[in-house]
């Protein structure tokens, strides 16, 4: 199986992001500050698409969405759907593993205020073409946000405009690829009840009784 390409730990695509990621080094040595990895198996027929790495969280530990709330809310909720083995403890060496899924996000290294400028999200959107390329059972992919929405979609050869990002909004692209959308799994969007757990896992297990009724 091919490895998805992946941005060098001192990738000087995005200024601006370099440029953090030094001032994070500088502040925070003992920290990941690079690029994140994706996490999972690249035979996972599903991928999870997140937006960036928080400063604190996977800028921290080195794996998606570990360190911060966001993650309590996806890996329990992947637990809860099958898609998940083990427990989720904020840390890259708490055990967890991943079973038929896969999770990156539309851009690789941590943006000031969390949040990427538009010519970043281009920039990094290769290596999300080279996640679907490399995984040669995906069959669904899971959008966390507009932003990651709009990112699957510039990496499948769409435009952005293609389907809009809806929350519980299922498309299937032209390549046969299932795109579900759901709002950020971010601390924001739970505390203001935008999206609540159920709402989360719903989205989520709709996509396993999906995959159930694929070919595996």
């Amino acid at each position: 199986m091919t490895a998805a390409p992946a941005p060098a730990h001192d990738c000087p695509l995005c200024p601006r992001l370099a440029a953090y990621r030094e001032a994070n080094r500088a502040a925070n040595p003992v920290w990941f500050n690079g690029p994140v990895p994706s996490f999972g198996p690249l035979d996972a027929r599903l991928l999870v698409v997140g937006l960036a790495p928080g400063v604190r969280g996977a800028n921290r530990t080195g794996r998606p969405f570990t360190g911060d709330f966001a993650g309590v809310l996806l890996y329990q909720t992947l637990i809860r759907c099958g898609l998940a083995e083990g427990r989720y403890a904020a840390d890259p060496n708490d055990g967890l593993t991943l079973r038929d899924c896969r999770v990156t996000n539309a851009v690789r290294c941590v943006p000031p205020a969390n949040l990427p400028v538009p010519k970043e999200i281009a920039a990094c959107n290769p290596f999300l073409a080279g996640e679907f390329r490399a995984m040669s059972r995906l069959r669904a992919v899971l959008a966390l946000g507009g932003v990651a929405h709009a990112a699957v979609l510039r990496a499948n050869g769409l435009r952005a405009s293609h389907v809009r990002f809806q929350h519980g909004a299922v498309h299937t692209l032209p390549n046969g690829l299932r795109l579900a959308d759901s709002y950020h799994v971010s601390r924001l969007n739970t505390n203001t009840g935008r999206l609540t757990p159920a709402m989360f896992e719903s989205v989520v297990q709709a996509l396993v009784d999906h995959l159930g009724s694929a070919p595996v």
